[in-house]
């Protein structure tokens, strides 16, 4: 800017300069901490304040910048204490994760947490999931008895007893239940006349029972014996289309826990045989039932009896239910089905898929005990939180896998028996009610098939405390606003005795309401607010934007300006904070502060005396002298003659001076030597040109005194000379015209040739 400003600043207008010297300034504030991100205009209370992020924080002190705008009440914690503000006045957002450790778990830990937060604000804690050796298991069957699946049912009848064995090799405590399904009792799903519903099957000249949405056949039982009997006894039905009523049955079978027989140890499977795809919520438009499902029990006798009323339930219902009650869900279907299936169980935590060509007990004992190894292994957790408040808060879950397992989004993979996984879960609060009330928030932590989770109470606080600064003039008042223009609350509650009530907006001797920055209403100051930054005090007499600049940024941006002067940082001090309070800048080699010669100020050594100099104050060359006489020599350490405190005084202000005497002495000895050799040789040069002028004068008047005065005048050359004249002279001359283009440019020139005997002028 300086160097712009130089090549520019005799063609800018004065008014551009003064400009961009008020931009500067306003960047300068802002990088000094004037404004943050915390700071706006339409902040008017400590809610808001707390909304702009969980950094921000809100000072209620009651005097605190006395005539400024409630908004400046918003900031950093930091730059409001520089201001004035104690930690006790600050409302900020406190983020709180307490544990319940008084639950006791098997697999999920810890059982219950409380959480704290404001909007913009975030916790994290770690849920850890174990993996035990050997669980209990409740497998319900549930299965399709439609007319196609009459050979299918008769293959169940000697599964049960070969399942118990088969899963004795991962648990002792199988226990076995059943229930049957067809599709709504209801037309155009059934055939509704009258000899239809009570014989489905008369077209086949059979008989079977009615058309069923879902019948409770068996509770969970550890008989085997008991389970191959009531499948002995089931028989077949009829219906119309083609999809079945599975997904309806399964709900019923999941949420009417107490009548199947859930065991709340035991790990839950519900096995869904069937060769044909299932109805999906809206369907049931089809028979004039449009109401959604509630998600609750409806049997009476073991049977369904909402199948006629409500709708089939949506594929996310239904995943809630399952993980609400702990249940892996497991299909069994047949080949042809089996893409239908496939895209179904993506959209089902905690589902397993199988394929079964023949639904032979062989085969389905094979299914039954590969899906309950795959589901065990792979530990995954759902996070719900409660409708009313899903909008407002985030929630993101990283798993924690231990050896030999992997990662894939919220789950882990090949986890073995015995092993932990932990989940480390984050949650996040991005607004509050619309009403800005505090409300408390459920939200579950559910391993999927386990029949443990933790349960994470959640606290927001959309609400200032902001301490109770009492009443103003007998009127209630919001104390997260602060107090109206500042004032104290002395100040307010004072009766107003003056019959001017101006006279206590002016400072002693003052003449001008406020300072000439602001009004005065009802004997308070109202200060103006500038660009530059913050107006306040009793009078409107401080600012933050008047202190000194140092490369073009307030307080060296090394400060806060604060009441018109820099507060500046940890180490840094001056009226503009530019000079460094440490002395390590000021540390000679010798490890003495300025060669114990002088004192370090601003960073920089100033020499006690005036005659010293450098970095260090380490040079003096004018010091020879003077302090022979205390010395006795330059070299302090080879002293001799000198009393103890003359020795001490010497060492401490000759020592440093040794080297650099030395120097000069030796550079003063080099410099008499070199002039000495110059003056030999400019008197030897003398000489030599003196002796050679009177030996040339020498021998002129020597050849004038043998040969005589010529004749007339002229010089005879020898006849060694004649040699040498030449016999011809021609000479070429090259010049530069202003010529026309057919002339030539040179002109030869010839000379003739002297006589031989004519007298020659050497």
């Amino acid at each position: 800017m300086t160097s712009w400003l130089r090549a520019h600043g005799s063609s800018v207008p004065l008014r551009v300069l003064l400009g961009c010297v008020v931009l500067l300034a306003v960047c300068a504030e802002a990088s000094s901490g004037g404004t943050s991100v915390c700071w706006s205009p339409s902040v008017t209370s400590c809610a808001d304040c707390l909304r702009r992020g969980p950094q921000c924080v809100w000072c209620f002190k009651e005097d605190f910048l006395r005539g400024a705008e409630q908004s400046h009440r918003c900031d950093l914690s930091e730059n409001l204490h520089r201001r004035g503000c104690e930690l006790e006045f600050m409302e900020q957002s406190k983020t709180k994760v307490e544990v319940n450790t008084t639950l006791s778990s098997t697999q999920v830990s810890p059982r219950d947490i409380s959480i704290t937060l404001r909007p913009g604000s975030e916790a994290s804690f770690i849920v850890a999931v174990k993996q035990l050796e050997r669980y209990p298991v409740d497998l319900y069957y549930l299965v399709d008895v439609s007319a196609s699946m009459q050979e299918n049912l008769d293959h169940l009848k000697t599964v049960g007893i070969a399942l118990s064995l088969r899963m004795t090799e991962f648990t002792s405590d199988l226990w076995l239940g059943f229930g049957s399904f067809v599709d709504k009792p209801v037309s155009p799903y059934i055939n509704v006349h009258p000899s239809k519903i009570k014989n489905p099957c008369s077209d086949y000249e059979i008989r079977c029972p009615p058309a069923h949405g879902f019948h409770h056949v068996l509770s969970m039982t550890g008989n085997m014996s008991e389970f191959t009997r009531v499948i002995k006894r089931q028989r077949i039905s009829g219906n119309m289309d083609t999809p079945e009523g599975g997904l309806d049955a399964m709900l019923q079978a999941a949420v009417c826990q107490r009548e199947v027989g859930w065991r709340p140890e035991a790990k839950r499977l519900l096995l869904l045989m069937t060769d044909q795809p299932s109805h999906l919520a809206l369907d049931s438009r089809l028979a004039g039932i449009v109401v959604p499902h509630d998600g609750l029990c409806h049997l009476e006798n073991n049977v369904y009896t909402g199948s006629t009323r409500m709708d089939h339930p949506s594929l996310g219902q239904l995943s809630d239910k399952l993980l609400e009650n702990h249940i892996y869900s497991i299909f069994a279907v047949e080949t042809q089905q089996y893409q239908w299936y496939e895209e179904l169980v993506e959209l089902i935590p905690g589902s397993y898929l199988g394929k079964l060509s023949m639904f032979q007990a062989p085969n389905l004992i094979e299914l039954v005990a590969d899906a309950y190894k795959r589901l065990l292994s792979e530990v995954a957790v759902s996070v719900s939180v409660e409708d009313k408040a899903v909008s407002r808060f985030r929630v993101s879950v990283s798993p924690l896998c231990p050896d030999a397992s992997t990662a894939k989004g919220q789950s882990c993979s090949g986890v073995q028996p015995g092993q932990t996984v932990y989940f480390n879960i984050t949650i996040g609060q991005d607004s509050c009610d619309d009403d800005g009330k505090d409300e408390d928030v459920t939200v579950m932590v559910s391993p999927v098939g386990y029949n443990e989770s933790t349960v994470v109470r959640v606290h927001s606080k959309c609400r200032c405390s902001c301490g109770l600064m009492g009443r103003c003039h007998d009127n209630d008042r919001d104390p997260c606003r602060g107090p109206q223009h500042g004032a104290s609350q002395e100040q307010r509650l004072a009766p107003i005795k003056d019959s001017d009530p101006d006279r206590s907006c002016r400072a002693d001797g003052s003449k001008v309401d406020c300072s000439g920055r602001g009004v005065c209403e009802c004997g308070r100051c109202v200060c103006e607010q500038s660009k530059l930054g913050v107006t306040y005090g009793k009078y409107c007499e401080i600012d933050d934007f008047s202190c000194p600049y140092e490369r073009e940024l307030l307080c060296g941006g090394r400060g806060v300006c604060t009441s018109g002067e820099c507060v500046c940082l940890d180490g840094w001090t001056g009226v503009s904070c530019g000079c460094p309070t440490s002395t390590a800048s000021c540390q000679s080699p010798n490890g003495l502060l300025c060669s114990g010669q002088g004192r370090c100020v601003c960073g920089k050594c100033v020499c006690d005396d005036l005659r010293l100099s450098g970095d260090f104050c380490e040079r003096c060359p004018i010091c020879q002298r003077t302090q022979k006489s205390t010395c006795k020599s330059v070299n302090c350490n080879r002293s001799h003659g000198l009393s103890q405190k003359e020795a001490e005084h010497c060492n401490n202000t000759c020592a440093p001076l040794i080297d650099i005497v030395d120097h000069v002495s030796g550079r003063v000895s080099s410099g008499r030597l070199v002039g000495t050799f110059l003056s030999v040789c400019a008197l030897t040069l003398l000489c030599g040109l003196v002796v050679v002028a009177v030996s040339r004068l020498l021998l002129q008047q020597r050849g004038r005194s043998s040969g005589g005065p010529a004749e007339d005048g002229g010089y005879h050359c020898t006849g060694k000379d004649l040699s040498y004249i030449p016999t011809t002279n021609e000479k070429t001359v090259t010049y530069r015209r202003e010529r026309p283009p057919d002339r030539p440019a040179e002109m030869h020139i010839q000379v003739p040739k002297m006589a031989f005997g004519d007298p020659w002028q050497c």
